[in-house]
Protein backbone atom coordinates (compact mmCIF):
# COMPACT_ATOMS: atom_id res chain seq x y z
CA UNK A 1 0.00 0.00 0.00
CA UNK A 2 1.32 3.42 -1.01
CA UNK A 3 0.28 5.99 1.46
CA UNK A 4 -3.10 5.93 3.16
CA UNK A 5 -3.19 9.73 3.09
CA UNK A 6 -3.10 9.65 -0.72
CA UNK A 7 -5.86 7.02 -0.66
CA UNK A 8 -7.93 9.18 1.71
CA UNK A 9 -7.45 12.19 -0.55
CA UNK A 10 -8.58 10.17 -3.56
CA UNK A 11 -11.61 8.93 -1.61
CA UNK A 12 -12.46 12.48 -0.51
CA UNK A 13 -12.28 13.74 -4.10
CA UNK A 14 -14.47 10.84 -5.21
CA UNK A 15 -17.02 11.52 -2.44
CA UNK A 16 -17.06 15.18 -3.46
CA UNK A 17 -17.70 14.19 -7.10
CA UNK A 18 -20.60 11.97 -6.03
CA UNK A 19 -22.07 14.57 -3.67
CA UNK A 20 -21.77 17.68 -5.83
CA UNK A 21 -21.33 16.32 -9.33
CA UNK A 22 -23.95 13.59 -8.95
CA UNK A 23 -21.47 11.16 -10.50
CA UNK A 24 -21.88 7.44 -9.90
CA UNK A 25 -19.59 5.62 -7.51
CA UNK A 26 -18.52 3.37 -10.40
CA UNK A 27 -17.41 6.37 -12.48
CA UNK A 28 -15.54 8.10 -9.66
CA UNK A 29 -13.86 4.85 -8.67
CA UNK A 30 -12.58 4.46 -12.21
CA UNK A 31 -11.73 8.10 -12.96
CA UNK A 32 -10.51 9.34 -9.59
CA UNK A 33 -9.52 6.50 -7.29
CA UNK A 34 -8.00 4.08 -9.80
CA UNK A 35 -6.46 6.90 -11.83
CA UNK A 36 -4.82 8.39 -8.71
CA UNK A 37 -3.68 5.16 -7.09
CA UNK A 38 -2.64 3.39 -10.32
CA UNK A 39 -1.81 -0.27 -9.70
CA UNK A 40 -1.77 -0.15 -5.88
CA UNK A 41 -4.61 -2.62 -5.30
CA UNK A 42 -4.53 -2.34 -1.49
CA UNK A 43 -4.86 1.46 -1.61
CA UNK A 44 -7.61 1.18 -4.23
CA UNK A 45 -9.55 -1.28 -2.05
CA UNK A 46 -9.12 1.00 0.98
CA UNK A 47 -10.25 4.13 -0.88
CA UNK A 48 -13.13 2.34 -2.60
CA UNK A 49 -14.48 0.96 0.70
CA UNK A 50 -14.15 4.42 2.25
CA UNK A 51 -16.08 5.90 -0.69
CA UNK A 52 -18.86 3.32 -0.80
CA UNK A 53 -19.56 3.14 2.94
CA UNK A 54 -19.40 6.93 3.31
CA UNK A 55 -21.89 7.43 0.46
CA UNK A 56 -24.18 4.64 1.68
CA UNK A 57 -24.35 5.96 5.25
CA UNK A 58 -24.34 9.72 4.54
CA UNK A 59 -27.75 10.29 6.13
CA UNK A 60 -26.82 8.34 9.29
CA UNK A 61 -23.51 10.17 9.57
CA UNK A 62 -25.20 13.54 9.07
CA UNK A 63 -27.55 12.73 11.96
CA UNK A 64 -24.53 11.94 14.12
CA UNK A 65 -22.84 15.19 13.10
CA UNK A 66 -26.04 17.17 13.73
CA UNK A 67 -26.13 15.97 17.35
CA UNK A 68 -22.66 17.43 17.95
CA UNK A 69 -22.85 20.82 16.25
CA UNK A 70 -24.53 23.23 18.61
CA UNK A 71 -26.89 25.80 17.14
CA UNK A 72 -26.00 24.80 13.60
CA UNK A 73 -27.36 22.59 10.84
CA UNK A 74 -25.45 20.03 8.79
CA UNK A 75 -26.69 21.63 5.55
CA UNK A 76 -25.00 24.89 6.55
CA UNK A 77 -21.57 23.32 7.09
CA UNK A 78 -18.83 23.88 4.53
CA UNK A 79 -19.33 21.01 2.10
CA UNK A 80 -15.77 19.76 2.35
CA UNK A 81 -15.91 19.80 6.17
CA UNK A 82 -19.12 17.76 6.11
CA UNK A 83 -17.58 15.23 3.70
CA UNK A 84 -14.42 14.92 5.79
CA UNK A 85 -16.54 14.34 8.91
CA UNK A 86 -18.62 11.68 7.14
CA UNK A 87 -15.50 9.95 5.86
CA UNK A 88 -13.87 9.98 9.30
CA UNK A 89 -17.01 8.55 10.92
CA UNK A 90 -16.94 5.78 8.31
CA UNK A 91 -13.35 5.04 9.21
CA UNK A 92 -14.03 5.09 12.95
CA UNK A 93 -16.89 2.62 12.59
CA UNK A 94 -15.74 0.36 9.75
CA UNK A 95 -11.96 0.11 9.71
CA UNK A 96 -11.09 -1.98 12.75
CA UNK A 97 -7.34 -1.90 12.16
CA UNK A 98 -6.97 1.90 12.12
CA UNK A 99 -6.48 3.61 15.49
CA UNK A 100 -9.07 6.28 16.28
CA UNK A 101 -6.32 8.84 16.87
CA UNK A 102 -4.94 8.23 13.36
CA UNK A 103 -8.41 8.67 11.83
CA UNK A 104 -8.95 11.97 13.63
CA UNK A 105 -5.45 13.27 12.83
CA UNK A 106 -5.85 12.39 9.15
CA UNK A 107 -9.24 14.14 9.03
CA UNK A 108 -7.69 17.25 10.60
CA UNK A 109 -4.92 17.24 8.00
CA UNK A 110 -7.43 16.88 5.16
CA UNK A 111 -9.46 19.77 6.56
CA UNK A 112 -6.36 21.97 6.83
CA UNK A 113 -5.38 21.16 3.27
CA UNK A 114 -8.74 21.28 1.49
CA UNK A 115 -10.92 23.61 3.56
CA UNK A 116 -10.72 26.83 5.58
CA UNK A 117 -8.13 27.94 8.13
CA UNK A 118 -10.44 27.10 11.02
CA UNK A 119 -11.62 23.77 9.64
CA UNK A 120 -8.89 21.69 11.29
CA UNK A 121 -9.98 22.80 14.77
CA UNK A 122 -13.66 22.43 13.88
CA UNK A 123 -13.22 18.89 12.52
CA UNK A 124 -11.13 17.93 15.56
CA UNK A 125 -13.74 19.16 18.02
CA UNK A 126 -16.68 17.49 16.28
CA UNK A 127 -14.87 14.16 15.77
CA UNK A 128 -13.63 14.11 19.34
CA UNK A 129 -17.21 14.58 20.60
CA UNK A 130 -18.54 11.95 18.19
CA UNK A 131 -15.84 9.48 19.23
CA UNK A 132 -16.70 9.94 22.92
CA UNK A 133 -20.35 9.23 22.11
CA UNK A 134 -19.50 6.18 20.00
CA UNK A 135 -17.29 4.78 22.77
CA UNK A 136 -20.03 5.39 25.35
CA UNK A 137 -22.53 3.62 23.06
CA UNK A 138 -20.05 0.75 22.58
CA UNK A 139 -19.99 1.21 18.80
CA UNK A 140 -16.22 1.30 18.32
CA UNK A 141 -14.89 -2.16 17.58
CA UNK A 142 -11.16 -1.71 17.21
CA UNK A 143 -8.92 -4.73 17.53
CA UNK A 144 -5.46 -4.57 18.99
CA UNK A 145 -3.56 -2.56 21.51
CA UNK A 146 -3.79 1.23 21.41
CA UNK A 147 -6.51 1.40 18.78
CA UNK A 148 -9.00 3.44 20.83
CA UNK A 149 -7.79 6.75 22.08
CA UNK A 150 -9.78 9.91 22.62
CA UNK A 151 -8.06 13.03 21.36
CA UNK A 152 -6.61 15.40 23.97
CA UNK A 153 -6.67 18.48 21.76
Amino acid sequence: MQNRRVAREAALKAIYAVELGKNSTVDVTRHIIKHTLKEDTESIKFAEKLLLVTVDFAVDHDEMIEKHINNWEVDRLAVIDKLILRMAITELLNFDEIPTKVTINEAIELAKRYSTRKSGNFVNGILDAILKTLIKENKINKKGRGLIEVSNR
